[in-house]
C-alpha cells in the first residue's frame, strides 16, 4: 500500500540563510503520509514509533514543490515498517526572473527513510486487517 503527497515548501518553512528549508520538514511530511496510510490501512491515524534511518541527500529550499511519498514494506499485530522518499519535482528559477520555475524532468530524491507506526489492535478497523 502506497500513498504520496505533493506540496509547494513557502518561505514560511525557510529556516536557514538562502531560503534552505530545515530537513526536519521532510520528516513532518513523512508523518502525514504515514497518517494517510494507517487510515486506509487500519482505519486509525496511529502513532509514529521511531525512524529506523533517515538520509537527507539534498537541499530544499523554498518555492520547491516536492513529493513524499510512503509504502507499508511489512506489518505486525500492531506494527507497521514504512519507507519513505522525499523528491523535488519543481524547482523555481530566480535567475530567470522572480515567478520562473522549472519542471524536473528528473526528479531530485532530497530525503530518503524507514520507520515504524503502531496501531493497538483495539482501534484497528481497516480493511488490511
Amino acid at each position: 500500500m502506497k500513498a504520496m503527497i505533493r506540496l509547494r515548501l513557502s518561505a514560511h518553512d525557510a529556516h536557514y540563510g538562502g531560503g534552505l528549508v530545515d530537513g526536519a520538514r521532510m520528516l513532518g511530511l513523512f508523518g502525514d503520509v504515514a497518517t494517510e496510510l494507517l487510515i486506509r490501512h487500519d482505519g486509525d491515524e496511529g502513532l509514529f514509533r521511531a525512524y529506523d534511518s533517515v538520509e537527507f541527500l539534498a537541499p530544499v529550499h523554498a518555492g520547491d514543490f516536492i513529493e513524499a511519498e510512503g509504502e507499508i514494506v511489512s506489518t505486525g499485530r500492531t506494527s507497521r515498517r514504512m519507507h519513505f522518499e522525499a523528491r523535488k519535482v519543481i524547482a523555481p528559477r530566480a535567475d530567470v526572473n522572480d515567478s520562473a520555475a522549472d519542471l524536473l524532468e528528473t526528479p531530485v530524491v532530497v530525503c530518503r527513510a524507514t520507520g515504524t507506526c503502531v496501531v493497538p489492535s483495539d482501534r484497528q478497523r481497516g480493511r488490511g486487517v
